[in-house]
């Protein structure tokens, strides 16, 4: 723009008054690959205090059907001693088949947690899951996307568990259910860098009996109020271990990325995540924008991250969390195994030539009260 404009104007800071026009021109702002480090430096989670308080949530999905008629994996992982469990699910179970499935694998073995990390899938924001845990008293805490440091545990464990099965299905085949008990323990039993330790040991006090130690136990004799103090001693080594282990990656990862603060009353723009099929504001695929906004910042809920924000322009200006939704159309996905119904929605300050397709469940977990008639 500026060796175009060059060849028939001139003014004094001409060069710097392009740059600042391009800088701040919305269109540019919504379609502009970044090119930059990733904004935002590193903010994990803080270190729970007690084993299975919280824990972090997963499917592993797109797995061959076993005889069993499982294609899936439900994996449950605690935060502070890493112990996981891998339970075989399928992805057609309903609400109340999941609940029966935590109380009988989890919630009996560890108790009830205070918080559960997980994803937006629709099985964690359905209204059942959440009513089941506002009666136990559990604190549901979904991640977003763009910020995987939330729930990277589980995604890691994830890895680890499909290197297993594909192991496993190289000499066995497809009936990968078969070889999820001796995964699960051998993943427990097995060293941990952030520990320093198996999560069996940092979960019982010491590991657990294998073919390698069986004449080598190894057991430590503790008797009467030594049991307590043993057990805290080891849980103060393994919360001092994450947070050595915590620092290191956080100090690995800042060095890509850029620090970003946002002060009340500034103007930003929100990423989307493409989705494949989905129309955003008109456009499909590749063409759609990839930013949203500008937002205005109205106030910070922490310290580290202003989360609320307020369209600009419009009539009313309300805020995220108060939108209006009007569905224009419906219609049907068909993939490899299932129907996916999606909704065509004109949001409020937009037009109707702005609407997006958007799937079905998530918008019943959304707002509620437009599938109440």
């Amino acid at each position: 723009m500026y060796y175009d404009l060059k060849e028939r104007f001139w003014w004094y800071g001409m060069k710097h008054a392009v740059a600042e026009y391009v800088a701040i021109c919305d269109t540019c702002q919504r379609v502009k690959a970044e090119h930059q480090r990733p904004a935002g430096l590193l903010q994990p989670l803080k270190v729970p205090e007690w084993k299975w308080e919280e824990i972090t949530m997963d499917f592993i999905v797109g797995l061959p059907r076993t005889q069993k008629v499982y294609n899936s994996i439900w994996v449950v992982v605690d935060r502070l001693t890493k112990v996981a469990h891998f339970i075989p699910v399928n992805t057609t179970y309903s609400g109340a088949k999941l609940a029966e499935l935590y109380i009988s694998k989890i919630v009996c073995l560890h108790g009830v947690p205070k918080r559960i990390i997980s994803d937006r899938g629709s099985q964690f924001t359905s209204r059942f899951w959440e009513q089941l845990h506002n009666s136990l008293d559990t604190k549901l805490r979904f991640s977003t996307a763009y910020h995987p440091q939330t729930d990277g545990q589980t995604e890691r464990t994830n890895q680890i568990l499909e290197h297993m099965l594909r192991a496993y299905a190289i000499q066995y085949g497809t009936n990968w259910d078969k070889c999820l008990p001796y995964a699960e323990y051998f993943y427990n039993n097995s060293y941990q860098a952030s520990l320093k330790k198996s999560p069996f040991e940092a979960l019982y006090g010491k590991r657990c009996r294998t073919p390698l130690f069986w004449n080598q136990t190894g057991e430590k004799q503790v008797f009467g109020p030594d049991i307590v103090q043993d057990a805290e001693q080891q849980l103060r080594i393994v919360q001092k271990n994450l947070r050595v282990a915590q620092s290191r990656q956080r100090s690995y990862a800042d060095v890509r990325r850029r620090d970003l603060s946002f002060k009340v009353d500034d103007h930003v723009y929100l990423k989307v995540s493409p989705m494949r099929g989905i129309r955003r504001f008109n456009m499909k695929g590749k063409l759609a924008p990839r930013y949203i906004g500008p937002f205005k910042i109205l106030e910070k809920k922490s310290a580290r991250r202003a989360n609320t924000a307020r369209r600009i322009g419009g009539t009313g200006g309300s805020d995220l969390h108060s939108i209006q939704v009007k569905i224009l159309d419906t219609s049907e996905r068909n993939t490899r195994n299932k129907k996916i119904k999606m909704c065509r929605v004109q949001w409020s300050h937009h037009t109707e030539a702005e609407a997006t397709w958007e799937r079905e469940d998530e918008l019943k977990a959304a707002y509620p009260a437009l599938f109440a008639n």
